[in-house]
């Protein structure tokens, strides 16, 4: 069995996720095992929130843990996540960080490459946020959104549920360009049990295991989604998403192989369908907490817009007009930061580094943790408290500028970013004019908080109609 030292050996890269450390790699970090074979795992999984703040005050910033098979070291602060994010110095694979979640389901996603190959795939799918398909985005999104509401009146809903099947259609229309009808059930199972997979106990795909869920799953989306990628490229694309990454080129003008497309397809879906799910929900929820700064939103969007027209419908957000929507802005990444959609962010060192009084191997599993972060009073006073006026300009500058990081950031900031930003602005566009966001008096659902943090009532919510 190698040694630490040879793993502290400059020459040593670990070539994939699998390759472990020695027992003894880490014994001058401080943590815990926790219990035979599983490890933390099902801590984790049960609260992780809460035993991430046991694990900082028995042991500090710096901390080792056993779960999902191995060790990891967390890194905490904004210090931590600029070292992991920024990452000046190529120490940290996301692709091996990511890979023992992820490996089976979503395997060669934008999350799951590193460096060049990273920067050249990252560069031939970003067409498909460029103005032109953006502003095409938002005409279908406004459509989308509009029609499907207007069924929410004076409703008593369950929003997540509500909000999922929406993001799910108009996916099918921004992202594809094409109505799904029968097949968007099938679609939506699918990628809920990748989702689901991602952090299920057992790794392996056995009979009658969220795993073997999550497997199948992929599979079915692997199959359309290269019968249409075919079909794309020989109908000359479109103006939908699908379409500009299937005839996407690299510099030398050659297209992306069918296989990557599909697994860039499935990631982004994948991540746009549950993220903004999760952060729409959340704002929703907060807002409805909060009717002071409802108002306060719905105002700035009559401003804007012109609120409803003659019928009484809202009218639609331009693209243009995206921009002047500063208070619904700060009011979601508010939202972001009391609930941010992906809470933590695994890397695996490819070199050794030195971070809070500890050196750390190369080969090491390390991760930051979003939501402890953006809950800390040291970055945020009265975190428990939504208040979206800690993103003024002048409060921006003055905080640490990773100590909100709910895209990620540096190299791998997501690359969907604007697209959740349109989406979730137009939506507040379309309902706020028309609305009344309502919870019940004391209301407070429980959140599942992780992988994708919901309400696991799926969020008790009324539109009632102004």
């Amino acid at each position: 069995m190698a040694t630490l030292a040879a793993h502290e050996n400059a020459e040593f890269r670990p070539t994939h996720w699998s390759q472990r450390l020695p027992a003894d790699a880490l014994d001058h970090i401080p943590g815990e095992a926790g219990l035979p074979i599983v490890g933390n795992t099902f801590r984790m999984l049960a609260d992780p929130h809460g035993f991430a703040q046991e694990m900082v005050a028995k042991y500090g910033k710096v901390y080792k843990g056993r779960a999902f098979g191995g060790w990891q070291v967390a890194l905490i602060g904004a210090e931590a996540n600029e070292l992991l994010l920024f990452d000046r110095d190529k120490i940290f694979s996301s692709e091996q960080g990511w890979g023992p979640i992820l490996d089976k389901l979503f395997p060669r996603g934008l999350m799951l490459i590193d460096f060049d190959h990273h920067r050249a795939d990252r560069r031939a799918l970003s067409i498909a946020f460029k103005p032109g398909p953006m502003r095409h985005y938002s005409g279908s999104l406004n459509a989308g959104i509009a029609r499907e509401i207007a069924k929410w009146a004076d409703r008593e809903m369950r929003f997540y549920p509500a909000i999922k099947q929406l993001t799910l259609d108009l996916a099918a229309d921004s992202f594809i360009g094409i109505p799904w009808g029968p097949e968007a059930d099938k679609i939506n199972t699918a990628f809920v049990d990748m989702v689901q997979a991602s952090v299920a106990p057992i790794r392996a795909p056995l009979p009658f295991t969220q795993m073997k869920k999550g497997v199948d799953g992929r599979k079915y989306l692997v199959d359309y989604f290269t019968r249409e990628t075919h079909r794309r490229r020989a109908e000359g694309g479109g103006q939908d998403m699908f379409s500009q990454f299937a005839t996407a080129t690299h510099e030398d003008g050659s297209l992306l192989p069918v296989d990557e497309v599909v697994d860039h397809m499935i990631f982004l879906m994948m991540a746009a369908h549950d993220t903004i799910t999760s952060s729409a929900t959340s704002l929703i929820y907060l807002l409805a907490k909060n009717p002071d700064w409802q108002n306060k939103l719905r105002q700035e969007v009559i401003s804007v817009t012109g609120g409803v027209d003659a019928s009484g419908k809202p009218r639609p957000l331009s693209y243009d007009d995206l921009g002047k929507l500063e208070l619904t802005e700060m009011a979601f990444k508010e939202a972001l930061r009391m609930i941010p959609p992906v809470p933590s962010m695994p890397r695996r060192a490819l070199k050794s580094f030195e971070y809070g009084g500890y050196r750390i191997p190369a080969g090491t599993s390390v991760g930051i943790n979003i939501h402890m972060v953006h809950h800390m009073e040291e970055y945020w006073p009265e975190p428990e408290k939504f208040d979206p006026m800690r993103f003024t300009p002048e409060q921006v500058k003055a905080r640490h500028k990773y100590a909100w990081v709910p895209f990620g950031g540096g190299a791998h900031m997501c690359l969907g970013l604007h697209f959740a930003y349109m989406q979730v602005k137009i939506l507040m566009a379309q309902l706020l004019p028309q609305y009344s966001i309502e919870i019940a008096e004391g209301y407070d659902p429980k959140w599942q908080p992780w992988p994708i943090p919901k309400p696991k009532d799926g969020l008790k919510v009324a539109f009632r109609r102004l």
